[in-house]
């Protein structure tokens, strides 16, 4: 028990140092730009939810080390928290659009690092893949909230989509259940971040970001709708066969799932 508890502190020490790491990002950002009180207020929020939800979610994991590959992650969720400051603040006044791509481009990169850690260290965990997940899935959030002041309220559907279906499967259970490998739909959930950052860069005009967007939305349209369509179709033969089908070998989360461990 005391072994256990002494894990427990230093897991914990692991979360509160990223939220440290997250204040001191928003305070480089207010010294450099002038963050605002919006952006700052937002920082804040994530930072402290970031370290709330990663501690109780290590406290049940039960894990022994934090382990390299979640400090990966857990150094793109600080990017990431940098980066939601910086759209908050820009409903006050405009961004500096080279520091949020540049922040936006290096989370993303360090998207397929935090796997390829995991898997070459032997540490891989569902905890790391979730957390993974979330961070992927939060930027997209992000960013479709700010390429919307851009393009219009539809950008919205990319970023909402993947919590649109998480709130489907509390009334569908059938929806949480395993899918099989797919490269598309990794390809296609990479596609989005690319495609909201090339828009939010504003490198390109307006018709091209607009035809790159609409893209990205109508192939995660077709991700999703192929993956509901399988999970009915599996929920309904399970549903008929007496015998309970295997579960896949190597599941993975829905979609969103940049580089999944």
């Amino acid at each position: 028990m005391a072994l256990n508890n002494t894990y427990d502190a230093r897991l914990q020490q692991e979360t509160a140092v990223g939220a440290g790491i997250q204040i001191l990002l928003l305070a480089l950002l207010g010294s450099v730009i002038g963050l605002g009180p919006a952006g700052w207020l937002t920082g804040l929020v994530f930072a402290f939810a970031t370290w709330a939800v990663l501690s109780r979610a290590l406290h049940r994991s039960r894990l022994s080390s934090f382990g390299p590959a979640n400090r990966v992650t857990l150094g793109r969720a600080t990017l990431v928290g940098g980066v939601t400051a910086l759209v908050a603040d820009s409903f006050e006044s405009a961004p500096p659009v080279t520091l949020l791509v540049g922040l936006t481009a290096v989370a993303l990169l360090l998207d397929g690092v935090d796997g390829k850690v995991a898997r070459r260290t032997g540490t891989s965990s569902a905890l790391g893949a979730r957390f993974d997940m979330e961070v992927d899935a939060f930027l997209i959030l992000v960013l479709s909230v700010y390429v919307s002041m851009q393009l219009g309220p539809w950008v919205l559907l990319i970023g909402g989509m993947r919590y649109a279906f998480v709130a489907a499967a509390r009334v569908a259970p059938w929806l949480n259940a395993a899918l099989p490998p797919s490269f598309a739909r990794k390809t296609v959930a990479a596609v989005q971040g690319i495609a909201l950052l090339l828009a939010g860069s504003e490198l390109l005009p307006s018709a091209v970001n607009l035809t790159i967007v609409l893209s990205a939305l109508g192939s995660l349209l077709w991700s999703f709708g192929r993956d509901v369509l399988w999970l009915r179709r599996n929920s309904r033969t399970l549903a008929q066969d007496p015998v309970p089908a295997p579960a896949p070998a190597a599941p993975e989360p829905m979609v969103l799932e940049l580089a999944g461990r």
